[in-house]
């Protein structure tokens, strides 16, 4: 049986009046090519559904848009977060990109994210993607991320990109607060933690290897020694 895939993406483009944001492209389109490769189902669902916005700074050149138009094409048509049954997927993964920050720490995607944890199914986010797990509570009411090793998108490198002031909380900070600790590298390694079945990678660079891990939990849960 093909292993089903959620991926949550944001629906918030705009960081102020001046700056669009959105999805940033690899983190998403990255994964989605190693999961299709590996023949899973995808689904895409974002909180308002529709079109989801790519930041501007991340749309691939003109020339390479044709090679990627099956993933242009799933993030125009996604799926109202509203009409998803968590129980239907093996996995949930969480690209970033700045919109994240304004929309993905939502109860709505808190509850299903933590239908995830509740039913111990593996739950994966990239750079600002864990802004999804902020409002997560397992069935003991506690932050998903209490107790676990994780990593996201850094305070160095908010700070680098110049945008820490812009920003409605800080995603390293957030985590901590929240009783994770975040295990973080130097500006734009590729990082990944895994600890148990959560998995999160620290930034853009860390994307293939994210969705790589979880393809690793997923075959090694489906197949066990």
């Amino acid at each position: 049986m093909s292993k089903k895939i959620l991926m949550i993406v944001t629906s918030h483009n705009h960081i102020n009046a001046e700056r669009l944001t959105g999805i940033w492209f690899e983190e998403f389109a990255i994964p989605y090519a190693v999961f299709r490769e590996h023949g899973y189902a995808i689904t895409v669902a974002s909180p308002k559904g529709g079109q989801a916005p790519i930041d501007p700074n991340s749309y691939p050149p003109e020339n390479e848009r044709e090679a990627f138009s099956e993933v242009l094409n799933r993030l125009a048509t996604t799926e109202p977060i509203t009409a998803i049954t968590s129980s239907k997927y093996d996995a949930v993964f969480l690209p970033g990109g700045h919109g994240t920050m304004f929309d993905l720490p939502m109860p709505e995607i808190g509850q299903i994210v933590g239908q995830f944890a509740n039913a111990d199914k593996v739950i994966a986010a990239v750079c600002h993607g864990p802004a999804g797990l902020i409002t997560a509570r397992r069935a003991d009411g506690n932050a998903i991320v209490k107790g676990y090793q994780v990593t996201g998108f850094t305070n160095a490198e908010e700070d680098a990109a110049n945008l820490t002031t812009e920003m409605p909380f800080l995603l390293q900070d957030k985590l901590t607060e929240l009783g994770a600790e975040f295990i973080a590298t130097p500006l734009w390694n590729d990082h990944v933690v895994v600890d148990r079945k959560l998995i999160t990678g620290q930034n853009p660079q860390s994307s293939k290897s994210t969705a790589q891990a979880v393809i690793d939990l997923l075959e090694r849960v489906a197949t066990p020694a």
